[in-house]
């Protein structure tokens, strides 16, 4: 289903992502609009899928989970069935937070989240090497997380652009 996305819906994008419990009546002053209009616009983008879920984000060393490792995947073969294979495997596995399908060098990049360095030998052992169509794995283990967003760089508002470019014209 394709939805178009006005500057108000881009404003309360905006705004849910930085706070998914706002409630309608703070988001729709945020935003310029009364409630009623608000909530039937929050309803449209959740129906149309652009809103996916509302979660909550929990800070991995809190529930010691404190070690985060990049592993690529090399395939045997780059065929369908193997590809399903891998993909229908990987997301059975909790400790796998991210899973990517890939150009380059590995077919897969893997985001694997767990408590130490005995845990993922574990999953490495006892599940990762036991997946059939893998031929490759190379782990690679985060030492510091310079950077960690959940929200994505929403374009400006078209209306804020065009000022934005008037301004640079008349000089203002």
């Amino acid at each position: 289903m394709t939805h178009k996305i006005d500057d108000i819906d881009l404003r309360i994008l905006a705004e849910l992502q930085e706070n998914a419990r706002l409630s309608n009546l703070d988001l729709a002053d945020r935003v310029g609009l009364s409630p009623s209009p608000c909530l039937r616009r929050v309803r449209r983008l959740e129906k149309a899928g652009v809103i996916r879920k509302y979660v909550t984000l929990i800070d991995p060393k809190a529930v010691s989970l404190g070690t985060t490792v990049f592993i690529q995947i090399t395939l045997d073969l780059q065929v369908e069935a193997r590809l399903e294979l891998f993909e229908k495997a990987i997301v059975q596995r909790p400790e796998v937070v991210d899973c990517f399908l890939m150009t380059g060098d590995a077919d897969y990049l893997l985001r694997v989240v767990v408590p130490d360095v005995d845990a993922y030998q574990v999953f490495l052992k006892e599940s990762l090497t036991r997946i059939e169509s893998i031929a490759g794995i190379k782990s690679s283990f985060a030492l510091k997380q310079v950077k960690n967003v959940t929200t994505l760089p929403l374009a400006q508002p078209r209306s804020v652009l065009k000022a934005m470019s008037s301004r640079k014209r008349t000089g203002r």
